[in-house]
């Protein structure tokens, strides 16, 4: 159980810091006596994901390995790094701890004056017309699935005989920065179905609707990288 605990926190910790930097720290805000504090913006935005994961990876991976993503769980099942019975725990834990996190979220921004569910709220992914760059399925899903599918690359690669295992959480959580780098004014990111499970549960409307996008991408990007992993690289 120790496993799907660490992974139940490690994924509510990142829907937290990372939806939680999208909604919370992203806008301006105006003090008393007219001082500003600058919103983070994407930069700021794609740090805190990456550096949740760093923290986490460093936090739990001696204890499950810090997956906190049904994705990278499929590929590094795909890979043949992990069972069929341990993985099924990973994903279900993960996902609880994605709504728990989203439901905290949730909990703390409907405490702002004047506070209002809006659609794609608590830093859902969507895509497409009223979604920051307006962009269409296709792009959506393919920079879902190429995103994940290099991201598994690299956890796959940095975790193997091959790779620096000191080194591993901070690559991880560096590769997941700049995939947010890129893909936030398309998706606004998600890599990881249960991190869009969350919020898009409390949000409903069309967070709720576009969902599958980011359950199949994700999925699709992590077999293939798993595949090319396993016949490709994973070999004498």
């Amino acid at each position: 159980m120790k496993k799907y605990v660490a992974e139940l926190i490690g994924t509510f910790s990142l829907v937290l810091f990372g939806c939680g930097s999208a909604v919370i720290a992203s806008s301006n805000i105006v003090g008393p006596g007219g001082v500003s504090a600058y919103g983070i913006g994407l930069l700021g935005i794609s740090i805190a994901f990456g550096f949740a994961v760093v923290a986490m990876a460093y936090a739990i991976g001696g204890i499950s390995g810090c997956h906190i993503n049904p994705a990278v769980t499929i590929g590094v099942l795909v890979a043949g790094k992990i069972e069929v019975k341990d993985a099924v725990g990973y994903i279900v834990a993960q996902c609880i701890g994605a709504i728990l996190g989203a439901g905290v979220l949730f909990l703390i921004v409907s405490g702002r004056p004047g506070f209002q569910m809006q659609e794609w709220a608590l830093g859902s992914n969507g895509w497409g017309e009223g979604y920051l760059g307006a962009y269409n399925t296709t792009s959506a899903f393919v920079i879902e699935t190429v995103m994940t599918f290099l991201f598994l690359f690299v956890i796959l690669a940095v975790t193997s005989r091959f790779g620096n295992s000191n080194m591993a959480g901070l690559a991880i959580g560096v590769t997941l920065m700049l995939i947010h780098l890129v893909a936030i004014p398309v998706t606004g990111t998600s890599v990881n179905p249960a991190r869009s499970l969350g919020p898009a549960l409390f949000a409903g409307g069309k967070a709720l609707m576009q969902l599958w996008l980011f359950i199949v991408a994700p999925v699709i990007g992590a077999i293939l990288a798993g595949v090319v992993w396993k016949f490709g690289f994973d070999q004498e």
